[in-house]
């Protein structure tokens, strides 16, 4: 992998985490702006810390060794560095399952907010579909169908990782409206402790980065650039929560822009998985290119 692949995949993944990130941002802003300045202050800093080294640094590389076991730990952390020829056939018969299970989590997610989600319609269609939210459980159910049919002609390991995809998308979104039910506690007047509250938040946080890593598998395999990538990432969502939270919620369209990104990347995850060669740079300059987008069509709004 050249220095300038590097430097286009690192780029990408902080842009993708942090727009993927503006909701979770949000939800920490609105929260800290109950609790104490000390525990606001504890939270910034120790919190990046376990967002960055526990949450972003330690999932990716479970990931890999899950899907990697003969690795082991230190292996799958070292794995895309290595010459070795013997790990470089491990992780690529290993791929199809993490890839199609990515995949089908990510294409979940847009069509979840597509078909449901309240958004600001930044595209033709949105509202159409918006409005037709009933079909979003029949849509994902023929899409996870037809992938997991000719994913058992692959290879029934690689079936089952699109159906492993599916149940944590479900897990995952269910988190996450029980984070966004209890938010409106927090902030109003509850009596839960400050330290209750940034437990909560570190909770809500581990949650949300689930799109931000898998959705990294896209760009790259390597863990240790997806912890350089994720982790800067985190820490310009932690700047954004304390300083700059209510300029960014007036570009209304950026949400758009990083789930179209998700679908993007979903199908380049899912088309990898099936043997289909996407070269590295295609994802973060979709990623790019569909966030700039959206971000100057945000502009053009304020």
């Amino acid at each position: 992998m050249d220095i300038f692949s590097i430097i286009l995949i690192v780029v990408g993944l902080i842009i993708f985490e942090t727009i993927s990130s503006i909701d979770n941002a949000v939800i920490n802003a609105e929260v800290l702006s109950t609790m104490s300045m000390k525990a606001r202050r504890w939270f910034l800093f120790y919190g990046l810390l376990f967002a960055v080294f526990v949450i972003r640094g330690a999932l990716p590389w479970l990931i890999v060794w899950a899907t990697n076991p003969s690795l082991g730990p230190v292996g799958a952390l070292t794995a895309t560095f290595s010459d070795d020829p013997e790990i470089a056939r491990v992780i690529e018969e290993s791929s199809p399952f993490l890839l199609v299970g990515g995949g089908i989590f990510l294409i979940f997610l847009f069509f979840h907010w597509l078909f449901i989600e309240a958004k600001n319609y930044g595209l033709r269609g949105e509202r159409f579909f918006h409005q037709h939210g009933v079909w979003f459980f029949a849509i994902v159910s023929i899409i996870l169908t037809v992938i997991v049919w000719f994913a058992i002609k692959q290879h029934p390991f690689m079936a089952f990782g699109a159906v492993v995809g599916s149940t944590a998308f479900f897990i995952t979104h269910g988190f996450k409206q029980n984070a966004e039910m209890h938010e409106k506690e927090l902030i109003g007047g509850t009596n839960m402790s400050d330290w209750s509250k940034i437990l909560y938040l570190e909770v809500i946080d581990a949650t949300f980065s689930i799109d931000g890593v898998v959705g990294a598998f896209a760009f790259t395999l390597s863990v240790p650039l997806i912890l350089i990538g994720n982790g800067i990432g985190a820490f310009v969502v932690r700047e954004l929560t304390v300083s700059n939270i209510d300029r960014i919620k007036r570009y209304i369209y950026l949400k758009n822009g990083a789930m179209y990104s998700i679908f993007f990347l979903g199908i380049t995850m899912v088309l990898k998985s099936f043997g289909v060669v996407v070269q590295e740079w295609v994802s973060p300059v979709i990623t790019i290119g569909v966030i700039g987008y959206f971000f100057y069509k945000s502009r053009q709004c304020l």
